[in-house]
This record gives structure tokens, sequence and C-alpha cells, in this order.
């Protein structure tokens, strides 16, 4: 486990938000973000709630949300703002991401 002090992604407010409370309701500790291979561009976001940090995850500590980053996304997402809308269509976490070189129409997957 590796801890940052320097912001690997960056999180506006409302996402923020929506994390602590996925986290509430699920009563769970932290998210985990990573990079799977797939989706139309060739890689995807992968988040979710969870309680297991794993041998070598970053560890981003936002006030009081805590991130375990897998250590290879670490490359992929420095620098991306994660973002949430409530827009009926296409609402839910949106990743900004300036690393990417072309991203799919959903929004999900992006290539570098």
């Amino acid at each position: 486990m590796e801890t940052t002090q320097d912001a690997i992604v960056h999180v506006t407010p409302l996402a923020f938000q929506k994390m602590k409370q996925l986290l509430e309701d699920q009563e769970l500790s932290a998210i985990r973000l990573s990079v799977l291979g797939g989706g139309c561009a060739g890689l995807q976001y992968d988040m979710h709630p969870t309680n297991e940090r794993l041998e070598g995850d970053f560890v981003q500590s936002l006030d009081e949300l805590v991130l375990y980053i897998h250590p290879v996304a670490v490359a992929y997402l420095k620098g991306t703002t994660v973002d949430y809308s409530d827009a009926m269509v296409d609402g839910g976490f949106k990743f900004i991401n300036p690393n990417a070189s072309n991203t799919c129409g959903c929004g999900t997957s992006f290539g570098i």
C-alpha cells in the first residue's frame, strides 16, 4: 500500500457527496478505482465500494472519503476528475480524463 499526498484523481463536490452516500448506504469504507481492458475504446473505468485494501494500492484520502487506486491504474487516471450528473439520461459518475486520446460515445471507455 502506498499513501499519496499528491492527488491522483480529483473529485467534484457532487461526486464526493454521492460517493459518501454510497459508502454509508452499503456500510463500506472506501471506493476502489481501477482500469480494466475492454469497452469499445479499449479500456474502461471500474469504480466500486469496498472494505478491502489490496497490496500495492495507492491510498488517496479526501477529507472523509478514502480512495483505493490500483497501482496499474495510476498512470491512466493521473489528473482525472470524477464528476456526477443527476441527469435522467446519461446520468451517474463521469470520468473526465486528460490522458484519454479517444473515448466512446457512452463515456465509460477510453483509449490512451
